[in-house]
Parts: C-alpha cells; structure tokens; sequence
C-alpha cells in the first residue's frame, strides 16, 4: 500500500514551531508521511504584538506569505502575543492553517503573566528576553518558553501551540460539516 506524502510549511524557523505544526499533523492525519519545513515568514506585526488583533494579523500574514512564496498542501503560522484583560495580562498565541481553499483560526489559552513582566512588555521588550533575564536562561522561546517556565514545565510552549494547531485542523478534517 502506498503512502500520500503531505507536504507541510511553517512560517517560521524557530524548532518549537515546526515541532508543534508537525506533531499535530502527524497525530491528525496518522495514514500520512509528513514532511514538513519552516521558512521566515514577516509578521508584519510588532516583534513583540501587544494586542489580541495584532497577534492573531501575525498569524494570518505570516501563513499568506507561506501561500504566496511557496507550494504545500498545508500551511501553518504561529504568533505569540500579549494583551491586558479584565483579570489581568496573559500570553497566547494563535495559529493560522490554510490549503488552498480555505483558512483556519486556532488560538491557545491564555497564561496569566506576573505584572512586572508584563510592565517590561509595555516598555517594548519581547517576552523571550524577559524571560531569560528573570529565570536566568538562554534563548527559552526557542524551548520551553515563557510556558514552561512559569509552570515549572508541565505546559510547555511546544505543548500550547500542538494543542491550538489540532484545533484550527477541525475545518479541514471535517470540511462536509465546516461547509454548509
């Protein structure tokens, strides 16, 4: 029996992100072989989005970029951002999936983030190097992000973003219901 090759890019090469996107396609469509490759995608956003609107626009322009400079039958963007809410400020991300007749919006849940970090949001540093300066480590978003660290490792930033990728494939894995 043969195998169907899909072929997946992801708009970024950070590890984590290409990690997720492809652990969750794998797990979606299981009779599949993977391959899948991360290009740099803009954002078109701030390196640091301090809006929920301006997070989920890095995720939409990253995955057009995607479409528009390469061929896959899936593409896949993260952005990570932040924003104030009424029980405080929290990081997310959302995920943008797109073939070539449709787009998907997953989002992750949120992770409530301490205030001083937050200030040092505002005050435009990116929330990877916050991180590395108060827990002493080096390039985290790249690993376990902001995630890992502030749950001690249990969430971790790879897990989050797996997680709203499998959500954002309900439309393509159930498109007969998705379409009417």
């Amino acid at each position: 029996m043969r195998i169907r090759m899909l072929k997946i890019v992801v708009g970024s090469k950070n590890p984590v992100k290409i990690s997720a996107a492809k652990t969750a396609i794998c797990e979606m469509f299981s009779e599949v072989d993977v391959q899948c490759i991360g290009i740099n995608a803009p954002s078109s956003v701030p390196e640091q989005p301090m809006t929920t609107a301006e997070t989920q626009l890095g995720a939409i322009n990253r995955v057009k970029y995607c479409q528009l400079h390469t061929q896959a039958d899936y593409y896949v963007a993260f952005e990570g951002g932040v924003d104030q809410f009424e029980y405080g400020p929290a990081t997310f991300a959302f995920v943008a999936i797109a073939d070539q007749q449709q787009l998907s919006i997953g989002r992750s849940c949120n992770l409530p983030l301490p205030p001083l970090v937050y200030q040092a949001l505002k005050q435009g540093e990116e929330l990877g190097h916050v991180m590395d300066r108060l827990f002493s480590t080096e390039n985290v978003k790249q690993k376990g992000g902001a995630i890992g660290l502030l749950t001690k490792g249990l969430a971790t930033r790879e897990s989050v973003y797996r997680q709203a990728t499998l959500l954002a494939l309900a439309p393509f894995v159930n498109s007969d219901l998705y379409s009417r």
